[in-house]
């Protein structure tokens, strides 16, 4: 997927647009945003299809996103470490166990 997204706003959920190489475009929701500033400079965010019932399963997608430095929108970008992944999945299981709960 290309680095292209807007923002829009539905029912409080944020919206993501992401553009494929192609001009393809695809509806995206934000399920979790990470903070990883931290530890690799950078913060996360998962996506997933938007529109997609809860009890299906559904194939994810995960970016650093990197804010523009005036506040506006800004860039997402490949993960590319695995030690970006594993710090993904450790917080990302923790909140499906606080989410079952």
């Amino acid at each position: 997927m290309a680095h292209e997204h807007t923002h829009d706003h539905d029912h409080e959920r944020e919206v993501i647009t992401l553009v494929d190489d192609e001009g393809n475009e695809t509806l995206y929701e934000i399920l979790l945003t990470i903070d990883g500033q931290e530890e690799f400079k950078r913060n996360y965010v998962l996506l997933y299809p938007a529109g997609a019932p809860e009890d299906e399963d559904v194939e994810l997608q995960a970016y650093a996103y990197l804010e523009n430095e005036d506040g506006s929108e800004g860039e997402l970008e490949q993960i590319e470490t695995d030690a970006e992944w594993d710090m993904i999945e450790e917080v990302f299981n923790t909140f499906m166990t606080e989410e079952e709960q």
